[in-house]
């Protein structure tokens, strides 16, 4: 994953260049291959917060400007996220499947500051990846359960982002990420999986990268750069929110170019797609990414009268 510099102000890019490590088929998805699927990011989020929480004493995160309100915060995150693991484990068992089993992972933070940064990044695509994935939960049961650990991550993302200083409720609405986008971005952190682990009905879609170390904004022109060859027409579609806007793309020497639109608010997601999506964005229209960008939103307004 290429990040540009961890401050709190810098547009947050990942790039997805990789050989799959998680055993991958193309098939009708159940609800255990869902169950499977957050089985799998819960074990990477329990991972990531115990690992940093047995690297980093509380000492270092003071040192960095992070109080031990947010410290204390941080153990009741790295609580939550073992319990998800315990429920998905039992739930995944009860059903008579053999749950996933955690894999070996590399994070690239070298102190408290970037930990944040990469945690509020992580927050973001898990509480994205449950509001994608719950229509396709059959049972009610299963969806009321991803419901309340969707809810849980929701509030973790806010904890993150508020506490590197950007707007924690930045988008009126939660973001959708479907099953394949969220897979790109979660198996960067991947080294490798036990053999036994269940295939996953999923693929990555080549790499895009944000390239620019600024905060973004709408109206701003924001740069890419991938490893694949562009077509003669392509587009630049930004996912936020309900809102999916497509941007006409152009080529600047070898970077992509594209301009972010006002829909853009908080953690986005950027896609080359070969057409312009007006509606949901489908997974045969997209051509590489999604990169991640922080856009700043726009001043809040509300309408005191209406009371």
């Amino acid at each position: 994953m290429k990040f540009a510099q961890y401050t709190a102000a810098t547009a947050l890019c990942v790039a997805a260049s990789f050989a799959a490590p998680i055993a991958e088929r193309q098939a009708t998805i159940t609800d255990a291959d869902i169950l499977q699927y957050a089985l799998t990011l819960e074990h990477l989020e329990n991972t990531f917060y115990k690992g940093a929480l047995s690297m980093m004493p509380e000492s270092e995160f003071l040192a960095a400007g992070f109080s031990s309100a947010y410290y204390n915060n941080l153990k009741y995150i790295a609580h939550d996220e073992e319990q998800h693991v315990m429920l998905l484990t039992s739930a995944l068992a009860a059903a008579g499947a053999m749950p996933v089993a955690a894999c070996t992972y590399k994070f690239p933070y070298t102190d408290p500051k970037s930990f944040v940064t990469l945690a509020s990044i992580l927050e973001g695509v898990g509480t994205s990846a449950y509001l994608g994935g719950a229509p396709l939960i059959a049972s009610k049961t299963y969806l009321g359960v991803a419901g309340s650990i969707l809810v849980t991550e929701a509030l973790h993302t806010s904890l993150q982002r508020f506490n590197l200083g950007e707007v924690a409720p930045a988008n009126p609405y939660g973001t959708a990420l479907g099953l394949n986008p969220v897979f790109t971005l979660a198996a960067e952190f991947i080294v490798s999986c036990p053999s036994t682990n269940a295939a996953l009905p999923v693929k990555a879609f080549p790499a895009l990268t944000a390239t620019q170390g600024i905060p973004a904004a709408p109206g701003i022109t924001f740069t890419f750069t991938t490893t694949t060859t562009m077509p003669s027409t392509f587009f630049v579609t930004f996912v936020s929110g309900l809102s999916t806007t497509s941007v006409a793309g152009s080529m600047m020497g070898s970077m992509i170019v594209a301009t972010i639109p006002a829909t853009a608010m908080g953690q986005t997601y950027a896609f080359i797609t070969n057409t312009n999506v007006t509606s949901s964005i489908m997974d045969s229209m997209i051509l590489n990414g999604p990169a991640i960008l922080e856009v700043t939103p726009p001043a809040p307004t509300f309408d005191i009268a209406e009371m």
